[in-house]
């Protein structure tokens, strides 16, 4: 990796569920106000916090690009992004003033805080200008590179062995969802070149929206867990503000980007709320937490339940899958409803060197604090005790150990 080159390429190179969820949220709350927090989960092989001057140098250069003129086009082209919302965007530029770096102890802290509209898209930038940073001070790129892409042809001969003797009807479906938490931005273009000629009856898209206009992939995605848990703060009976999303949603996108995130304040809660009109209106479910068969096996009943023929749904699963594990459910499921599998980092970051486990989350809204109540030990990220606590009994939610270090 040229330790020269600066990390971010393009503003384009984003997630697509941050375009989606920015645009929704620019026309339904543009007034909104909110704090995003990283947070390093695991145990780096150097102090973070070394990092912050580099950091803050690629933070500068972010706040100094704007989007040209062929991005906004290529935007434009996607039928669900609307023509005032690529007007904003021609005009946007990240403001240095609402991301702050420090260093507390060796921990590197970066807080995002202002207006929901100007600091949300932070995020992505920010975790794979860390990742980068971190793996360039390591060091040794030539021999990780020699291994990593010898794991990626293993994963490509499974995939062409496996899914041949699994045949079906729908064929096993897998995207790159490696953006956030990637070894490099020369790596993970790399990877999704080589999936995309390598495995073309397979291989589906990126998230990465830079890499889908560059590649003529299709870009995916649809929404995050931080579109839900603003609603928290939106003003709604705390109760109703899942439904309150996903009616936002629909109003926004009147039938495209119909996947849902379930996992907000749990599998079981979010099914109560999806009712027959979600239930028709909304394509499918995103899982990203808890036991991806116990939960798709509750999505199959709660279809029957409303007399939908689950075949005519997808799950996406996206919770820490490698190549076998999303083979293992591709066989399970098969043949009872469609899927797909959003793989990230066992695509983009599997090299001899351990990966970072680092997110950076909504943690405020609107003065108030927001939460994310995981079906899955150690995903449950809240500062507020007490509002967590509450929002527990509303949805009726048990309580899940959470290990040192915080959530995701």
């Amino acid at each position: 990796m040229d330790s020269q080159q600066p990390v971010v390429q393009s503003l384009l190179e984003n997630d697509l569920y941050k375009f989606t969820m920015w645009q929704a949220l620019l026309h339904s709350h543009p007034d909104a106000r909110t704090e995003y927090r990283f947070v390093c989960r695991n145990s780096p092989a150097f102090p973070l916090a070394e990092l912050r001057q580099a950091v803050e140098l690629e933070l500068d250069r972010l706040c100094s690009l704007s989007f040209t003129q062929e991005e906004l086009d290529y935007l434009s082209s996607l039928r669900f992004i609307k023509s005032d919302f690529v007007d904003f965007l021609s005009v946007f530029r990240f403001q240095r003033r609402f991301i702050q770096v420090d260093v507390e102890g060796e921990q590197l802290t970066v807080v995002a805080r202002g207006p929901m509209v100007h600091v949300m898209a932070f995020e992505i930038f920010v975790l794979y200008i860390v990742n980068e940073l971190y793996f360039r001070r390591l060091g040794g790129a030539d021999a990780a590179l020699v291994e990593a892409r010898q794991r990626l042809q293993a994963k490509i001969a499974l995939v062409r062995r496996e899914a041949a003797d699994l045949g079906g009807a729908e064929p096993f479906v897998l995207t790159d969802f490696g953006l956030r938490r990637r070894y490099s931005g020369a790596w993970q273009e790399e990877v999704v070149r080589t999936l995309a000629e390598a495995l073309p009856e397979h291989f589906r898209g990126t998230s990465n929206v830079y890499l889908a206009k560059k590649l003529g992939l299709v870009p995916i995605g649809t929404m995050a867990h931080e579109y839900l848990q603003a609603y928290q703060a939106f003003g709604f009976r705390l109760r109703d503000f899942q439904k309150a999303a996903l009616e936002g949603w629909v109003q926004e996108y009147r039938g495209d980007l119909g996947i849902a995130l379930t996992d907000v304040v749990g599998m079981d809660a979010f099914l109560r709320d999806f009712d027959l009109y979600f239930a028709k209106l909304f394509d499918g479910l995103r899982h990203d937490s808890g036991d991806p068969v116990a939960w798709g096996e509750k999505a199959i009943a709660h279809y029957r339940s409303l007399r939908i023929d689950p075949n005519t749904k997808r799950l996406v699963f996206s919770d820490g899958l490698d190549i076998p594990r999303a083979l293992a459910l591709y066989r399970h499921f098969k043949g009872r409803i469609q899927t797909s599998y959003g793989i990230g980092t066992d695509l983009t970051n599997d090299t001899p060197y351990k990966a970072l486990n680092i997110v950076m989350k909504l943690i405020s809204c609107n003065g108030q604090p927001v939460a994310k109540l995981s079906d899955a030990p150690g995903k449950t990220l809240c500062e507020d005790q007490t509002f967590l606590a509450y929002l527990r009994q509303v949805f009726q939610h048990p309580a899940v150990p959470v290990p040192a270090g915080g959530g995701s």
